[in-house]
């Protein structure tokens, strides 16, 4: 195991690994050595690296979403694609919390702390998940995935205010509508154990998104500009993908979007 002394360095060290053992393992001990405050912050830290594609193994392989097998979850299988699926995001969504740390310079302190505790929280969600794979069988890296939500990061590269309305508040603000839906139907088919992890997950992400509302809402500040038209410009100019109900209006009311923002999502008769 690697022995860090600033954070923000770290985090860049910890995005190109491509191990996933060695990526999951190190994020969390990379975590606990900053709550044991053995490692520097330095806000102002830069590297003049650009990471295009982060540290990820030869497989999965990334193919088209519409190219992705699918299967009853009445099989072992289909359960297993699922839950592979599931452990391909939380996989992105902790080098997207370390990107969010090494790439941008001069936040706040407490930028960085959020993130590190978003990264942390992931690679815990992502052994959960994998751990549940293996007692089905598979490993991941069995089934191909997508890489739509790095895809997003990169686009937004160049601006933190991007970044922040258009990962944390539009694409993984869509796992809050679309978990209850997921942990209803594999209780249906009676894995009790892949439900409990989902409920976890679910917990944790209304606060993932909340950090990402934040600072989204504290950039807006810092920048003078309006929370609820910059957000359809950058939707617009970065062309993310549009939002479809049902919308879960409990849990991001809990991650803290306001209601002026609530009532600008698209209308559907099935929120939740």
């Amino acid at each position: 195991m690697q022995a860090f002394t600033e954070c923000r360095a770290a985090a860049l060290t910890l995005l190109k690994e491509s191990d996933v053992s060695s990526k999951v393992e190190g994020v969390r001990a990379w975590a606990a050595s900053f709550r044991d405050q053995q490692l520097a912050l330095d806000t102002a830290w830069a590297s003049d690296e650009t990471v295009s594609v982060p540290g990820r193994p030869d497989k999965p392989l990334l193919v088209s979403p519409r190219l992705l097998e699918r299967r009853s979850m009445a099989t072992e299988e289909g359960r297993a694609i699922l839950i592979h699926a599931l452990a391909h995001i939380e996989f992105n969504a902790i080098n997207l919390a370390l990107d969010a740390i090494w790439r941008f310079a001069d936040m706040p302190v407490e930028y960085y702390v959020d993130w590190l505790g978003v990264a942390d929280e992931e690679a815990y969600h992502f052994s959960l998940l994998n751990a549940h794979l293996q007692t089905l069988g598979y490993a991941y890296g069995d089934f191909n995935a997508h890489n739509t939500l790095w895809e997003m990061a990169e686009k937004t590269k160049d601006d933190v205010l991007a970044r922040i309305a258009l990962v944390p508040r539009t694409m993984e603000a869509r796992g809050l509508d679309a978990t209850p839906l997921v942990r209803a139907k594999i209780l249906q088919v009676g894995d009790v154990k892949a439900a409990d992890i989902l409920s976890i997950i679910l917990r944790d992400e209304v606060g993932h998104v909340a950090v990402g509302n934040r600072w989204y809402a504290w950039l807006c500040e810092q920048r003078q500009c309006d929370p609820i038209s910059t957000y359809t410009e950058l939707a617009r100019r970065y062309k993310a993908p549009g939002l479809r109900g049902p919308f879960n209006l409990q849990a991001r009311r809990a991650a803290g979007f306001t209601e002026a923002e609530l009532d600008a999502l698209p209308h559907h008769t099935h929120n939740f």
